[in-house]
């Protein structure tokens, strides 16, 4: 190696460690970058849990409580019946929706040997959608309450399932990549634009023009200092993720080091994001409407907080050829379902083009001043 190519080596790691410095002491790259993240993936891990959804139900003061039909529906965790409220205290819960449904439960046929129930329902039209699984729930309660009386009943068909061994795939295993993705956008983007426009600014730049240092070292220790601080982050979101909500990492450290590896697509592409707005800019204040029009859509239409198949059709093929959607979709193949790299043709594919893109612009639009 040539005493030229030693002194280049050395400018990107001082390059390098000095941007990792102040990308550290700065407060906006550790909340976009670090803090938002985390927030969300404890809010989503804590509150999106894969139990049944709980169902609020009154239970009317004329409500037999002392059947069995009653003990069966009061046995399902997933519903809430609440006792002890007045009329008018239950009139104003069903009409501010703070619960789904007065229930009632009375006897019929006195005289008959064999109890039936009238199973009751007060609803309101807002809780259409909870009300229709409700009445599910209690058809299925119902009829089994029937089979466990009616034993010689006939059935004109028996439903049999066979489970089979397979992973389960938490809330967690679709929020934790998604949130990698916003950090690495949010550094990459907004971190590399402001950092290099003020370093630019405030003649930083300038003066390392006249040294012998080469425009590819400056972009190459900015690039690893983002690198670090991508891998800081990374670990801290994935330790939380896997030990306080159990995200699957199907090969374990393995998947880790993949999903690490994979993430220099998205670093590159989005550092190169942040150094072309950085290049296009005349000021400070231009940044933020400029960033935001390229990471704002990205987030709303990449599917980190709920899946793109619930967007129209033609909507998703726009989404899928997006670097954000390709890179958190990557993440999530290979952190869930164990798919390396090398089997993801499509996506690699269009994440290079992206790069092949992003890159030569990036390095065109680099100004010393």
């Amino acid at each position: 190696m040539s005493s030229n190519s030693i002194s280049q080596l050395k400018a990107v790691i001082t390059i390098s460690k000095y941007s990792l410095l102040a990308t550290l002491k700065s407060p906006t790259s550790i909340v976009f970058s670090l803090l938002f993240p985390l927030i969300f993936i404890t809010v989503f891990g804590a509150m999106i849990g894969d139990k049944a959804p709980v169902i609020k139900i009154a239970v009317s003061g004329s409500c037999d409580t002392s059947n069995i039909v009653f003990r069966a529906i009061n046995s399902i965790s997933s519903l809430n019946l609440q006792t002890g409220l007045s009329s008018a205290e239950q009139a104003d819960a069903l009409k501010k929706g703070r619960i789904v449904a007065i229930l009632n439960i009375t006897k019929e046929n006195e005289a008959s040997h064999m109890p039936h129930y009238a199973v009751h329902l007060q609803a309101t039209g807002s809780s259409l959608g909870t009300l229709g699984l409700l009445e599910t729930m209690l058809n299925e309660i119902i009829r089994k309450v029937d089979r466990s009386i009616f034993l010689e009943n006939s059935s004109i068909a028996t439903l049999l399932i066979t489970k089979v061994p397979g992973r389960i795939y938490r809330s967690i295993d679709f929020i934790l990549p998604g949130q990698l993705g916003f950090s690495l956008l949010m550094a990459g983007v907004y971190g590399s634009s402001f950092l290099l426009f003020n370093l630019r600014q405030n003649l930083v730049l300038k003066r390392l023009r006249v040294a012998p240092v080469k425009r590819r070292s400056i972009i190459a220790g900015e690039m690893l200092s983002r690198l670090f601080f991508h891998v800081i982050s990374f670990i801290i979101m994935l330790a939380l993720g896997y030990f306080a909500f159990q995200f699957t990492l199907v090969n374990g450290v393995a998947t880790f080091l993949e999903m690490l590896a994979f993430s220099l697509f998205g670093l590159i592409i989005f550092m190169g994001i942040g150094f072309i707005i950085s290049g296009m800019v005349q000021n400070e204040n231009s940044i933020s409407p400029i960033a935001n029009t390229v990471v704002l859509p990205q987030i709303l239409l990449c599917g980190l907080f709920f899946p793109i198949e619930n967007y129209p059709h033609w909507l998703q093929n726009f989404c899928t050829l997006l670097p954000l959607t390709l890179f958190v979709d990557g993440l999530r193949k290979i952190a869930f379902e164990g798919t390396h790299i090398w089997q993801m043709p499509f996506t690699v594919t269009i994440l290079i083009c992206w790069i092949f893109i992003i890159g030569p612009l990036s390095v065109v639009l680099f100004r010393w001043e």
